[in-house]
């Protein structure tokens, strides 16, 4: 059978073997041409039943091939059986066969799923681009007499009806028919190509049930030998798009033979001693379009060169976002403006609608935890560099609105906001500045954003955002790169700080266990009260006559509470804690990593596998924190503000723009205004390319002007409240859309799964921002996550998003010899030593920008990218 590629019933009968490319004689396809040219061909043939079809066939012979009217007789009769199918059986179903079968394997005297020799065989399957054949392929050898046989039901019986099989069968498929075999009583052979006007169920015929639309069949006298082969060449031929094509529109028969020439042109031959015939093709990962195979002519083309060839398909560089109108400037004022509100306005609608997915719910809880993460690790950075006028709870509340807010008005709303690194280091070096000259830093604050929203505001007005359309793939795949290293980075860093905060005991050694020990010492407390006690003649209590020096009932806390010290040599040493947290943190990577892949495994139905990958990250979170639950060591936990009031007494939730500082700060605010707008410009705008690239097949079109005007103006409201300044999130905003990539349901048996493209929707970052709102009423069950297990995820969104960059493959082409190098396709068209000098410029600048980050002059990298 075929659906897109050819399966055959292994020996014994019971199972189908593994899908696999049909490796044809091209002297099958001679003789099939030959077959179609001297047949009977009917072509729109208007006919409700099998029996009408074999008999309209039969009489439409040509005056030379007609056959004797007993002979017709016999010919239909024989083509009416019931043919045997071999049905796809559940796991469950061949255990209780093997369990109630009296007798097993191969010994004589059991019944095999062969069919008789008396039969026509089995039909095959196929797939093909919206318009999909179930290709049944029978075949068989009939010898005088056949044997007392059912008759073609004219209804589908129960087995198709209740076949599992048809699941891998997209809606709208339609079914082919190749019956070729033996038969002794006919002196030539009888051939037949059918298409029927309009696709008819045919009863018992096919596997499963579904309308019919062609059959050929091919009949003759034992002595040719080549029927089967003819009969898997036709069956080949109708799973190829572009031969369907011409079989559906075909009007004469010459079109026929000019759809196997156009087939002939397009044919690779295998020299017979290089390779195995018996050897079965697995399928490719990706097929070449029908528009490609057009488009290339296969005398010219030269598939392994390295030179100058120009192919269609493979010079097109999927990297660059939309360059059609999303942005080109209208000449008017907000013109780009109110041409995103027009786009995105239809779709709005549906920005609910398409998030009724048990796949976003999976999204919500990823994005979720990823983003409680990075607004608590911000959050307390920002404390440190602003005396915690911006904590972690004002990151919580302003990550929380200007999320919700962006996601609910902006052009994409798969963008996830988030503070960034040179807003922190510009939070910094202006709380310095402020500090040095006795300036109030949020009122200072407060008229740099109102000036970065006024210019902002000026960009959109002038539709500045085209300026995105001269972004190379060098500038997305470093800046890209940067941030997935600093997020890989800034991971690592963490769980090697445990390391300060439990420190391990690298001395330790086992034949020195007697030596280790920690007390409590509560001398300090006890010498100044027996000093008072003796100066005064006053007899000692009872109680406290011999002081001990030390307490054995009091925890480390209760000890450090009345004044005690600990004292032993293994006081400071917590050694489990960092030991597990390393096993959690790594264990969580591989289990998100393993998990992910798992869609591709080859255990457990498709549903299954696809169940468990939409959801790995949550299952590896889930799966670790109840390892450490159950472990019981006191790992540092995720904690959260439980109080809403501002981390700092000294300040409130709302700004006063003037009253601290001198008149003329508003105007001064100008100047670093200018520095923050380019840097809020192309952070966002870099990040909001990286995510319309092409390759995410993005059905609802960008919105750069919306989006940058959402920014904008949530700098006047995050400034005058004090909150944090957001912009978008790189690596946060590609999980995202990484967690909600869609694929085909169906596939043929061997089709890869098709990338359809993103979910695209709201509804998942309006919910990822209301758990970040509501977060501070979650904190007894938020305490409970392991950092060591969100840090592990960081990890993972990291890798994940440096490994989605072109730039990747090629640092790995650095370190490959050229005969183990993959078949790339710009590896095609330029020469190695351009690849490899390209990669080494963006290595020397990645490695640039790193250096830059971790200076002051870190504020200033998004315009070095």
């Amino acid at each position: 059978r075929w659906i897109k590629f050819e399966e055959k019933v292994e020996d014994g009968g019971e199972r189908w073997s593994t899908p696999h490319v049909p490796a044809l004689p091209l002297h099958s396809l001679f003789q099939l041409r030959i077959c179609l040219q001297k047949g009977t061909m009917l072509l729109d043939l208007d006919a409700t039943s099998f029996k009408e079809i074999i008999n309209k066939a039969l009489s439409g012979q040509s005056e030379e091939a007609e056959l004797q009217p007993e002979l017709r007789e016999r010919l239909a009769a024989l083509l009416l059986l019931q043919p045997q199918h071999q049905p796809t059986k559940s796991l469950l179903q061949l255990l209780a066969e093997l369990g109630l079968s009296p007798c097993q394997g191969r010994k004589h005297g059991c019944h095999t799923r062969h069919p008789p020799a008396s039969s026509l065989g089995q039909y095959p399957h196929l797939l093909v681009h919206g318009f999909c054949f179930f290709l049944s392929f029978f075949v068989g050898k009939a010898k005088g007499r056949s044997e007392p046989r059912t008759q073609l039901s004219k209804t589908p019986l129960k087995e198709q009806l209740r076949n599992r099989f048809k699941k891998k069968v997209p809606p709208g498929a339609e079914a082919a028919h190749v019956a070729v075999g033996e038969v002794e009583f006919l002196e030539k052979p009888f051939a037949a190509f059918i298409r029927l006007r309009r696709g008819v169920s045919l009863g018992s015929l096919a596997e499963v049930s579904l309308p019919s639309r062609f059959l050929f069949i091919l009949l003759g006298p034992p002595r040719v030998k080549a029927y089967h082969e003819v009969g898997r060449a036709m069956a080949t031929l109708l799973t190829d798009e572009l031969f369907q094509r011409v079989a559906r529109q075909a009007e004469h028969q010459e079109d026929l033979i000019r759809g196997i020439e156009a087939f002939l042109d397009e044919v690779i031959v295998l020299p017979p001693g290089k390779w195995d015939p018996s050897t079965r093709i697995p399928p490719p990962s990706r097929l070449p379009s029908p528009r490609r195979r057009t488009a290339v002519d296969p005398l010219n083309q030269q598939p392994h060169g390295n030179g100058d060839m120009t192919a269609a398909g493979d010079r097109a560089s999927p990297g660059h976002p939309c360059s059609g109108e999303e942005l080109e400037r209208t000449g008017r004022l907000f013109g780009g403006l109110l041409r995103d509100i027009r786009r995105k306005a239809p779709w709005y609608g549906s920005d609910f609608s398409d998030a009724l997915h048990p796949q976003c719910l999976s999204a919500v809880l990823y994005i979720y935890l990823a983003t409680v993460t990075n607004a608590i690790t911000f959050g307390g950075m920002l404390g440190d560099a602003t005396a915690n006028m911006q904590g972690v709870l004002e990151s919580f509340l302003g990550t929380a609105f200007a999320g919700f807010i962006f996601c609910l008005f902006s052009g994409q709303p798969l963008t996830i906001l988030s503070s960034t690194g040179p807003v922190l280091v510009f939070e910094r070096l202006l709380f310095s500045f402020s500090q040095d000259h006795n300036l109030d830093y949020l009122e200072f604050r407060l008229w740099i954003g109102l000036w970065v929203a006024f210019f902002g505001v000026v960009l959109v007005a002038t539709e500045a955002s085209h300026l995105v359309r001269y972004f190379t793939r060098f500038t997305e795949e470093g800046f890209c790169a940067l941030i997935s290293l600093i997020f890989i980075y800034d991971s690592l860093k963490k769980m090697l700080s445990l390391a300060d905060a439990f420190p391990i005991n690298w001395q330790y050694r086992l034949d020195n266990i007697t030596s280790y020990s920690c007390t409590c010492n509560l001398r300090r407390l006890f010498n100044p009260m027996l000093t008072c006690l003796s100066t005064l003649h006053i007899p000692p209590l009872p109680s406290i006559q011999h002081p001990p020096a030390t307490l054995a009932g009091l925890s480390r806390t209760q000890c450090l509470d009345r004044g005690g010290h600990l004292l032993g040599t293994s006081c400071q040493y917590v050694p489990d804690v960092t030991l597990i947290s390393f096993l959690l943190f790594g264990g969580t990577f591989l289990s998100c990593i393993a998990l992910r892949h798992f869609r591709s495994s080859r255990y457990f139905p498709v549903g299954v596998r696809k169940l468990v990958s939409d959801f790995a990250v949550i299952l590896a979170i889930l799966a670790f924190c109840t390892i450490d639950a159950v472990l019981g060591l006191e790992t540092p936990k995720l904690l959260v503000p439980s109080e809403l009031k501002p981390t700092n007494p000294a300040r409130g939730w709302i700004i006063f723009p003037f009253g601290a500082n001198p008149w003329w700060v508003c105007l001064v605010s100008a100047v670093p205004a200018v520095l923050v707008t380019i840097l809020i410009f192309m952070d966002q705008q870099i990040t909001a390319v990286i995510l319309n690239r092409r390759e995410y097949k993005l059905q609802k079109g960008a919105g750069f002007h919306l989006d940058l005007l959402c920014v904008s103006l949530l700098m006047v409201v995050t400034s005058v409240t004090g909150l944090p300044w957001y912009v978008s999130a790189t690596v946060i905003s590609l999980a995202h859309m990484e967690s909600l990539r869609k694929e085909s349901a169906t596939s043929a048996p061997g089709e890869h799964p098709e990338f359809l493209g993103i979910r695209e929707q709201r509804l998942t970052g309006l919910a990822v921002f209301i758990l970040m709102g509501v977060s501070v009423f979650m904190a007894p069950v938020l305490k409970h996550i392991p950092m060591p297990v969100l840090y592990g995820v960081f990890l993972h969104m990291g890798v994940v998003a440096l490994n989605s960059i072109q730039l990747m493959d090629r640092v790995r082409l650095l370190l490959m010899p050229a005969k183990h190098q993959p078949d790339l396709a710009y590896l095609r068209h330029v020469p190695l030593r351009r690849v490899h000098f390209f990669t080494v410029i963006q290595l020397l600048c990645l490695a640039l920008l790193w250096v830059l980050k971790s200076t002051m002059a870190a504020i200033i990298f998004p315009v070095m990218v």
